[in-house]
């Protein structure tokens, strides 16, 4: 629903790094067209605010512990479908812009954008147009015709095969956690979490905690 002019645009912020919310509330506190309803370092804990809140837009990071942003818009869409989510993160490559927009996102911005881009991307996505970053569109525009050259289309990532459950498992035992840390987290029983286990490593081609981390990190969705 498009706001009257003299209403503000409610934001909430989802990124680990502290200075760089601290960074983006202080932007958007300065202008008079935006409200910051909240803010979080952990995506799946957002997703419960955000379902209280019902903030019009959700700005969030890819890379993140316990659950990428990937993988949390489900579970933000779920909690309050009508939010617009602008995707801001330092990975510009195509796979990543697919998959968020795949996913559900409307907007997708490089950290790396000059700070009015922030303001652009908010509105447009608010009132209903898709927004992808021209510093992000320039380098899609490169990638598509580096693969037209080589006669193919641009690889695509290794996670594709993956259900979003088996990408929530995924990134929690990338992160080290064990099976039962992974039930606990997941509210399922002992046995799904193994099983799930079983299925990553089959179809990852992955046999260890350690394999399975250099893959997330290879993938953007763990800092190395």
């Amino acid at each position: 629903m498009n706001r009257t002019p003299n209403e503000t645009i409610r934001v909430y912020l989802i990124d680990d790094q502290s200075m760089i919310r601290a960074a983006i509330r202080h932007l958007l506190e300065d202008d008079p067209r935006f409200e910051i309803a909240g803010d979080s370092g952990d995506a799946r804990a957002a997703q419960e605010e955000i379902a209280e809140l019902r903030p019009d837009v959700v700005l969030l990071d890819i890379s993140m512990p316990g659950l990428s942003g990937l993988d949390a818009i489900a579970g933000i869409r779920k909690g309050w479908a009508r939010t617009k989510i602008v995707m801001l993160t330092h990975h510009e490559g195509q796979a990543f812009v697919e998959q968020a927009l795949k996913a559900g996102a409307e907007g997708y911005l490089s950290k790396a954008s000059d700070p009015s881009e922030l303001a652009l991307a908010i509105m447009a996505v608010h009132r209903g147009d898709p927004y992808v970053s021209p510093k992000v569109s320039a380098g899609l525009v490169g990638q598509v015709r580096g693969s037209s050259v080589g006669g193919g289309p641009a690889p695509a990532t290794r996670l594709s095969c993956l259900t979003p459950r088996e990408r929530e498992v995924f990134q929690l035992l990338a992160l080290g956690h064990s099976n039962k840390e992974v039930a606990r987290d997941l509210g399922m029983s002992l046995g799904t979490a193994k099983k799930h286990r079983e299925n990553l490593q089959r179809k990852l081609d992955c046999h260890s905690a350690a394999e399975l981390a250099r893959l997330a990190i290879r993938e953007g969705l763990l800092e190395a």
